[in-house]
């Protein structure tokens, strides 16, 4: 019981750590490539994480063996990143976000496929509850906004990303075994994810201009580094392997509220009373999916 409580304190605690990533992403805009930074990001965090591997005979032992199951996980993980950054090149910001809203529906489609999981006519409603609730947090309960919604090229392409990341989530319980040192994976992941993001920089010649990471943005960097790469990966591994990935992926339907919640408290930007009943919507769903 203790070990399901704390898997769901882990998958909490990672929502909003990625929903401060959002805001600190938007500080760091414009500055680097976005795949650049990526890149950069689990660069950083393999280097930090590297010492507790090697300086420990065990772990280092298990490398090899959890190496290639590790470099399918990272590869969704990136191409989930990499598919994000692609769609927002001809699409906004509020369509990805909008788009979003389906991985929780997309997992638990793929977990009648991976797991011989089975999905109710009650379920598939609550699922599509969710997605309104958290759609009136998205488009600010304004039907106007919604109305002008219409899907384009990045759209496509982001509908690939977020079938990557649902599969990431699949991956993370279904290579899993039971000897598997969990720091090793995490540390096998990002090793991955630096090899996938440096073949699509190489590919595509972007330039990493990473000197022009200075001052706060250095903070805003170990944010992203710590914050929303070691510990998110560690977090939603542990979770998925414990609770699975459908349960994981439920809470994305409290990722804006997460959001919301970060910028009232950090910028005072207020909500209206139409958010506000979103947001208890999509709480009310969550915990009913996880049920």
């Amino acid at each position: 019981m203790f070990q399901l409580f704390k898997a769901h304190l882990f998958v909490l605690l990672a929502t909003f750590l990625v929903a401060g990533s959002f805001i600190i992403s938007g500080k760091l805009s414009g500055i680097i490539n976005p795949i650049s930074l990526t890149l950069f990001r689990f660069f950083a965090a393999t280097l930090l994480f590297a010492p507790i591997i090697f300086l420990n005979k065990k772990f280092k032992n298990k490398i090899v063996s959890t190496m290639p199951r590790a470099m399918i996980m990272s590869l969704f993980y990136s191409l989930y990143f990499i598919g994000l950054f692609k769609a927002l090149e001809t699409t906004t910001a509020l369509n990805t976000g909008t788009l979003f809203t389906l991985v929780p529906l997309i997992t638990a489609i793929l977990c009648i496929f991976f797991f011989k999981e089975k999905m109710s006519l009650y379920q598939l409603i609550i699922y599509f509850i969710g997605i309104i609730g958290t759609l009136m947090v998205v488009f600010k309960a304004d039907i106007n906004l919604l109305l002008n919604f219409s899907l384009n090229h990045g759209d496509i392409i982001f509908l690939f990303a977020i079938v990557s990341m649902a599969l990431y989530s699949i991956f993370t319980k279904y290579l899993h075994r039971k000897d598997d040192e969990l720091l090793v994976l995490v540390f096998a992941t990002l090793l991955g994810g630096c090899f996938w993001m440096y073949l699509v920089v190489e590919i595509f010649d972007i330039p990493l201009q990473w000197e022009k990471i200075q001052s706060d943005l250095i903070y805003y960097m170990l944010y992203l580094i710590i914050a929303a790469t070691l510990m998110t990966v560690y977090l939603y591994q542990q979770a998925s392997i414990i609770i699975g990935p459908k349960r994981v992926m439920a809470y994305v339907y409290l990722n804006p509220i997460a959001i919301t919640i970060l910028l009232f408290i950090l910028e005072n930007q207020v909500i209206s009373q139409k958010v506000a009943f979103g947001i208890i919507l999509s709480t009310i769903v969550t915990i009913l999916l996880l049920i």
